[in-house]
């Protein structure tokens, strides 16, 4: 290769599903909460009581840790190279897309999605290897950032293959 400069890897975009992912368990933490302080009120024996609070704690966990935990776990990584899919709460997966070998994205909204700017996006990799950022803030402003970062890479690609085509032939 010649004396060519490579940029560094840069972070564009760190993304994970929208935050309205934890209003229902948001909401079902709330009668989880006042039922647990009824029913402690209601009782006089310690032991009772101890129950009301771990069967209370279980729920909450349940209800609202968990999928907590879930969305948490869940992320994405746009870099000026790749795209980096993180998921799982105990076993981790990890996927990475080049922009330079190119792909075809797509959004799809639901009426809901619509209304928060968010939405799917489908990501074709090809020979039947779909990836889905599900539920993402700001849906066409990543796909039109990944179109960006796609057709910048694969100039640079190209500009890459010219050089060294260039040189195998005594070319410059």
């Amino acid at each position: 290769m010649s004396g060519e400069v490579r940029q560094p890897e840069a972070v564009v975009a760190r993304l994970r599903p929208h935050g309205r992912a934890l209003f229902w368990p948001s909401i079902a933490l709330l009668p989880v909460a006042a039922g647990t302080t009824y029913a402690y009120t209601r009782f006089d024996d310690p032991n009772l009581r101890l129950a009301v609070i771990g069967g209370g704690l279980l729920l909450a966990v349940l209800v609202f840790v968990f999928p907590l935990l879930s969305w948490l776990a869940r992320n994405y990584t746009i870099t000026t190279r790749r795209l980096v899919l993180r998921s799982g709460v105990f076993t981790r997966v990890r996927q990475e897309l080049l922009h330079s070998r190119g792909y075809d994205v797509s959004v799809r909204q639901s009426g809901l999605q619509r209304m928060f700017r968010s939405g799917d996006v489908r990501i074709n990799a090809g020979a039947d290897h779909h990836i889905v950022l599900h539920d993402v803030p700001s849906a066409d402003l990543v796909q039109a950032a990944l179109h960006d970062l796609m057709e910048a890479n694969a100039d640079s690609v190209a500009a890459r293959r010219h050089v060294s085509t260039g040189e195998q032939y005594g070319r410059r």
